[in-house]
């Protein structure tokens, strides 16, 4: 047997049954937007982070502010300072635990037995959709998130959360389109 390792042909067919074996072929459409949906995804989730380094950061401010080292004057601290400051730190979870769930989601996996049941572009161009929600959604927490002070984070926290929760149902979204779209 003669192995010849530049013949073209003979290395294209390796490289391809290579490719569908791992159940990869980049040069398709459908990797390329499964590429750009995690791209998307991650991008999202760095947005995320900002936010809730922001809220980390309006936290420490507001303790140094408004819990200052107990003293013989005032041994206790504030019980409202106390309570808004573990509020900040509460909603800094949130958002890191969103984040947390928007990294963890999956994408569509690309098997031959998944593409009989299912087209994946049009998955994958309707995940893509979602997601440039989900990047609006993230960018706007972010942005009005942004140098804001502990206070001014607790005043609106409701509506912080109910933008949080406008996230939680897009990636509920995400999710159902591949549930639905895999049966």
């Amino acid at each position: 047997m003669e192995l010849n390792f530049y013949d073209a042909g003979t290395l294209r067919q390796i490289a391809t049954n290579l490719f569908y074996g791992w159940g990869y072929n980049f040069y398709k459409q459908e990797n390329q937007l499964r590429a750009d949906d995690q791209l998307v995804r991650a991008k999202a989730g760095w947005i995320l982070g900002n936010a809730a380094a922001s809220v980390s950061a309006a936290e420490s401010d507001f303790r140094h502010e408004f819990l200052p080292p107990p003293s013989r004057a005032k041994p206790f601290p504030d019980a409202s300072a106390v309570a808004s400051a573990q509020e900040l730190e509460r909603l800094t979870k949130d958002i890191r635990a969103v984040g947390n769930r928007l990294a963890e989601l999956p994408v569509p996996e690309n098997d031959r037995m998944t593409q009989r049941f299912r087209e994946e572009a049009p998955t994958l161009q309707a995940l893509i959709a979602l997601d440039e929600q989900l990047v609006g959604q993230c960018e706007l927490l972010r942005s009005t998130l942004e140098k804001r002070d502990g206070a001014w984070v607790i005043e609106r926290v409701k509506d912080i959360r109910g933008g949080l929760d406008a996230i939680d149902a897009t990636l509920m979204k995400r999710q159902a389109l591949l549930l639905s779209r895999s049966k």
